[in-house]
């Protein structure tokens, strides 16, 4: 539930003095920046969906299949953050079901698009870009059959109840596009209801945490200055709500906290991948809307482990995020730093919590 070792939460930020102002520059205003954070806005609610999706991309094919749907996006962060949950179906049965998180960072100004599908479990990196006139463009660079491609995403032509959405190809750095995925979404009032999990038909590995659907309050003990030494904890209490979706293949948890050190708000993504039946951990922080490194694991014994690499203070650590504790009403969570390859582990973070009846 709580982010590992990720550089947001314990990096310090360095200011440098910014040099003397010429005086002819001192009567120029400052450029002015589009704050966008609600340019996204537009997409809350429930919407149907038609697609067109061309079968083999940069192949030269004109072969395009259609698809029906629909499309569920709710806040997260007050607007800042949005979860959208995509179920569609094409032909001969063929069925999709994906969501993107759209995360927005006000330092730069930008959002960030991350995707991932249920067939195998994995958050995408993210498509970053913003609005302008009324047009949004959001660009990555992705492997496609195995060679480097630029990924552009566009959303068009917003009105109160309907927009555009566009994906394309580009395999001569931006030069040319090729339009793979055009949808066209009008809203609805109607409701959505995802399958329970016992309907979808979900294995043991896959329930694993059913345990945590619902309303907590938490209470957090952070160590200041992991790896140096320092017995000084910092606390924090909050609140954490966890929501189920593709029927439990995946979850998303939604902190938020304060104390001394400030206040921290946060979201815990939550993948199955059914080829490896492991989960991915997937953190991201309201202060710059990026997901870090993933960590993975699974539950066994009544425990849960996960881990990843990362850098911490110029070097390489080991970190560990740990469920343990768990009944039906409370759990603890931990998270640890390793500097000597897992031998050793100290416990930087504690979350205790308990259900909201």
């Amino acid at each position: 539930m709580i982010a590992s070792g990720k550089t947001w939460l314990f990096s310090a930020l360095l200011l440098l003095a910014p040099l003397p102002a010429l005086a002819a520059d001192a009567a120029v205003p400052p450029p002015v920046t589009h704050d966008g954070a609600h340019d996204f806005d537009f997409g809350f609610g429930v919407f149907t969906t038609h697609i067109r999706r061309l079968s083999h991309p940069l192949t030269g094919s004109t072969t395009w299949t259609e698809w029906n749907g629909t499309v569920a996006t709710r806040k997260l962060w007050d607007g800042k953050g949005q979860l959208e949950e995509l179920d569609i179906t094409g032909p001969n049965g063929g069925r999709v079901q994906g969501m993107t998180l759209r995360l927005y960072n006000p330092d730069a100004r930008q959002w960030n698009l991350y995707w991932a599908n249920s067939s195998d479990g994995l958050l995408g990196q993210p498509l970053v870009g913003e609005f302008k006139d009324g047009r949004g463009e959001f660009y990555d660079q992705e492997q496609f059959n195995g060679r480097a491609v630029l990924v552009r995403n566009v959303y068009w032509g917003i009105t109160p109840d309907s927009y555009h959405f566009e994906q394309a190809f580009s395999a001569d750095a931006g030069k040319t596009w090729e339009p793979n995925f055009i949808a066209s979404l009008t809203r609805t009032q109607q409701a959505v209801t995802l399958p329970e999990p016992e309907a979808a038909g979900l294995s043991v590995e896959e329930h694993a945490f059913d345990w945590q659907l619902g309303n907590w309050n938490i209470h957090m003990s952070r160590l200041k200055n992991p790896l140096t030494g320092s017995t000084t904890w910092t606390p924090l209490d909050g609140t954490v709500v966890v929501n189920r979706i593709w029927g439990g293949r995946a979850n998303l948890a939604e902190i938020n906290t304060s104390g001394p050190s400030g206040t921290l708000q946060f979201l815990s993504l939550r993948l199955y991948n059914p080829r490896s039946h492991q989960w991915s951990l997937n953190f991201a922080g309201s202060g710059d809307g990026t997901f870090g490194v993933p960590m993975f694991g699974g539950f066994k014994g009544g425990r849960g482990n996960f881990y990843d690499q990362e850098p911490y203070n110029d070097r390489y650590i080991l970190v560990r995020f740990s469920f343990l504790d768990i009944t039906g009403d409370s759990g603890r969570d931990e998270q640890a730093f390793s500097a000597d390859g897992g031998r050793t582990w100290e416990v930087n973070w504690i979350n205790l919590h308990k259900r909201v009846k």
